[in-house]
């Protein structure tokens, strides 16, 4: 009966997932038909106070992602929850983290540029939506079910046991050791319409993604040893590397 209770669970939990996933990407294209965007509705604070709270929201969803990805977090985590729907749960508690900042961000609306109907801002719109497409495949790539915890349900609910990890280099990860990442920059960034908050929030993104790395990088030595160090040394982080190492 638990198993059962547990597979659900992760089912429900990656649902509100997708949801919020696909929601995020209309909120930072500021996509017409959404009550609530990074440019909608107008800020309720003066300025000061709306960057103020916008850079709280970023830090609660940064420390929410990089805290419970934590190895120390998690052997800890799972003394009190099972383990298997750890993910699902690091799955939920970062849409609803998500959630807050769609309901309480301050958008601030001075804008940078504005290239929307030109060339430039078809070029911006393609970028952006090409950045969703890597994040996405990326996903595919190293395992989408088992990254936001349907496999470890389901893998619960059959009694298998769940394989050792293996360094696996598929496609975008053959050019970049980390195109999850590289497919967020793209898609915070490339906007025809950048205002302050956009600005804010993408740079907010940028930072925290930077900093992630670094913790996931050492997480990643910690774990599969000289074979990451190897792989480290001869692809690039962010963007291919074309010299050789």
């Amino acid at each position: 009966m638990a198993r059962s209770l547990y597979l659900l669970f992760g089912i429900v939990a990656y649902a509100i997932f997708l949801l919020v996933f696909l929601y995020l990407i209309g909120f930072v294209g500021d996509l017409p038909g959404l009550p609530m965007t990074v440019n909608r509705p107008s800020a309720r604070v003066r300025p000061g106070v709306a960057a103020g709270i916008d850079l709280a929201l970023i830090l609660l969803f940064g420390l929410q992602h990089s805290v419970m990805a934590r190895p120390g977090f998690k052997r800890g985590w799972t003394r009190v929850v099972p383990e298997t729907i750890e993910r699902s749960l690091y799955v939920l508690f970062a849409s609803l983290v998500l959630i807050v900042m769609f309901l309480f961000w301050q958008p601030m609306p001075t804008t940078l540029w504005d290239v929307r109907g030109e060339a430039a801002g078809m070029v911006l719109w393609a970028l952006f939506g090409l950045g969703w497409l890597i994040v996405l495949l990326s996903t595919f790539l190293i395992n989408h079910f088992e990254l936001f915890g349907l496999q470890q349900v389901w893998n619960g609910l059959r009694s298998r046991a769940v394989s050792a990890p293996q360094l696996r280099k598929p496609f975008f990860y053959k050019l970049v050791r980390h195109p999850l990442y590289s497919g967020f920059f793209l898609a915070f960034s490339a906007t025809p319409l950048m205002t302050v908050g956009h600005l804010l929030l993408a740079t907010g993104m940028s930072i925290y993604m930077l900093v992630a790395i670094r913790y996931e990088e050492r997480d990643l030595v910690r774990l599969f040893g000289s074979e990451y160090e190897t792989y480290r040394d001869e692809v690039g982080k962010l963007v291919p590397r074309f010299r050789r190492p």
